[in-house]
C-alpha cells in the first residue's frame, strides 16, 4: 500500500511522530522485501517525478552532446544544472530576463540545481574559503565572485529550478577526523543559512549529509539535518576517494537514519552498478556525468557488458551497439560506423553513444522501479549486479600496455587527473574543475 506523506502524519525517521510539512507531496508506493529499495513519487513545480530516478547532468544548462528532444527520447525527465557555473556564465540577470532555466534551455520538465559545493572541493587552488563562503576568480573573465549560502540560493532562485541544494563543504572522503568534523559543522551552519535565504520561495530545498568516511560523523550529520525543515536530504562527499565497499557501507548507514517521508539523493554517483547498489540501500535519486563523458570516449553500456568501441575489433561489425536496445542509435547505426566516428573524433559519435548510454540508464531505472513495485527487486538485484560489471563477452580485450609517457590522457577539454593518493578523476581543462572519481 502506498504511504502518503503530504499530510502531517508521518515521523521524522524512527520513533519521532511530530508533524511534518512536505510540499513535494512525497508518496512512498512500495518498499522491497529483503532490501531497502523503494519506489515513490513526488510532485515538483514542473511535473511528477517517479523514483528511483537518474538525472542527466547538464552542468551549464546543457547535457553535453544532446538536445532537449534527444534527451526526452532516451527517457530523461529531470535534469541537473550547476549554480556555480551558471553564476559565472551567463549570470543571474540572464535567467531573470529570460524567465528562468526552463524557458532558457527549452526544457519543460523538473530541474535540480546543484549549489556549487563540489566546485569548492574540486578547485582548491582557485578559491579562498572561510565562514562567509568561498571566493573564486572566474575562469570565464577573471572577475572575483563570492559563493556563499546566500548567493548560491539567490542564484538558484533566479534560475527558477524545482529543487535547490544547500551550499556545503565537500572534502576528500578519506580526510582526517578533525578535518571532516570541521567541514561537517560548517556544512550544518551553511545549511541553516541556506534555509533562511530561501525565504518564501516555492522551490524545494534539500540538505546534504557530510562526514567523509567517519561513521559517527555521518550519524551526527544525518541527525542534525533531519530536524530541519528540508524537503529532501542528500548524501554528499562520496565518490571522492573511498573504495566501493566504503561507499556502499556509508550509503546504507546514512539512509537508515534518514526520514522515510523525504526523497533521498546520492550525489554524483555513478556507474550502473553503483546506482543498483544505491537503490538496494534505500536511495531514490542519482546523478552523474558518466553516460555522456564515457560516450565521448567511445564507451557504451550494453546487455553484453561495457564496450570500448574505439577498439579495432569493432571496425567491421555491422551489428548494432546492442541488439536488445531500441534507442535511435541501435536502430539506425552499426558498431562499425560508431567505431569510425569515435576514431575520427567526430561529434556525431559522442551524440549517438550519448543517446544509447542515456537510454541504458533510464531503462535500468524503469526496470528497477518495476521490480520494486512487484516486490521482486531482490531477485532482480542478484541477477543484474552480475550483468552490470561485465565487459564485452564476445570480444574480450587484452590487458592495456604500459604507457611510455607521464603526460595525462587528454580528449578535447578534458584530461585524466591523478591525485596525490593515486586515484584518478576527469578534469575539465578550461575551468580546472575535477569531476567525481569513478572506477571504470
Amino acid at each position: 500500500m502506498a504511504k502518503h506523506f503530504s499530510n502531517p502524519e508521518s515521523s521524522r525517521g524512527g520513533t519521532d511522530s511530530r508533524p511534518v510539512k512536505n510540499p513535494l507531496n512525497f508518496t512512498l508506493e512500495r518498499e522491497s522485501g529483503g532490501s531497502k529499495a523503494r519506489a515513490a513519487t513526488f510532485q515538483t513545480l514542473h511535473g511528477e517525478v517517479r523514483t528511483p530516478i537518474f538525472m542527466p547532468v547538464g552542468t551549464q544548462a546543457t547535457v553535453k552532446g544532446q538536445t532537449v528532444d534527444s534527451l526526452k527520447k532516451t527517457g530523461a525527465c529531470v535534469l541537473l544544472v550547476n549554480a556555480y557555473h551558471l553564476l559565472l556564465r551567463p549570470g543571474p540577470e540572464v535567467f531573470k530576463k529570460c524567465g528562468g532555466i526552463h524557458r532558457f534551455m527549452n526544457w519543460d520538465g523538473p530541474v535540480l540545481t546543484d549549489s556549487g559545493g563540489f566546485q569548492i572541493f574540486s578547485l582548491p587552488h582557485s578559491r579562498e574559503m572561510n565562514e562567509e563562503g568561498a571566493r573564486f576568480q572566474s575562469y570565464v573573465d577573471g572577475k572575483s565572485y563570492l559563493l556563499s549560502p546566500e548567493s548560491s540560493i539567490e542564484m538558484q532562485k533566479a534560475t527558477g529550478s524545482d529543487i535547490m541544494m544547500v551550499l556545503d563543504q565537500c572534502i576528500d572522503s578519506t580526510a582526517s577526523y578533525a578535518h571532516a568534523e570541521a567541514a561537517m559543522n560548517l556544512t550544518h551552519r551553511w545549511a541553516e543559512r541556506s534555509l533562511r535565504a530561501r525565504g518564501d520561495s516555492s522551490q524545494a530545498l534539500f540538505g546534504i549529509v557530510q562526514g567523509a568516511c567517519h561513521h559517527d560523523l555521518r550519524k551526527k550529520s544525518a541527525a542534525f539535518l533531519r530536524e530541519l525543515p528540508f524537503d529532501g536530504l542528500a548524501i554528499g562527499g562520496l565518490a571522492v576517494g573511498e573504495t566501493h565497499r566504503e561507499r556502499y557501507e556509508l550509503t546504507g548507514l546514512v539512509t537508515e537514519l534518514l526520514p522515510k517521508h523525504l526523497p533521498r539523493y546520492l550525489m554524483g554517483v555513478g556507474t550502473p552498478i553503483d546506482i543498483l547498489e544505491g537503490v538496494h540501500r534505500g536511495v531514490d535519486m542519482f546523478d552523474c556525468i558518466i553516460p555522456s563523458q564515457l560516450a565521448q570516449r567511445g564507451v557504451a553500456f550494453t546487455s553484453q557488458g561495457k564496450l570500448q568501441l574505439r577498439r579495432s575489433v569493432y571496425k567491421l561489425l555491422e551489428e548494432p551497439v546492442d541488439a536488445r536496445c531500441d534507442c535511435q542509435t541501435c536502430k539506425q547505426y552499426s558498431r562499425a560506423y560508431i567505431h569510425h566516428l569515435v576514431k575520427s573524433d567526430e561529434f556525431l559519435g559522442w551524440h549517438l553513444l550519448g543517446i544509447h548510454n542515456m537510454t541504458f540508464y533510464h531503462r535500468l531505472m524503469r526496470e528497477v522501479r518495476e521490480s520494486i513495485l512487484r516486490d521482486d527487486f531482490l531477485s532482480y538485484y542478484e541477477t543484474k549486479r552480475l550483468e552490470l560489471v561485465r565487459t564485452d563477452e564476445q570480444n574480450p580485450g587484452r590487458p592495456p600496455k604500459k604507457t611510455k609517457t607521464s603526460r595525462p590522457a587528454r580528449l578535447g577539454d578534458y584530461e585524466i587527473h591523478t591525485s596525490a593518493r593515486g586515484f584518478s578523476s576527469i578534469r575539465q581543462i578550461s575551468s580546472g574543475e575535477v569531476m567525481h572519481s569513478v572506477n571504470l
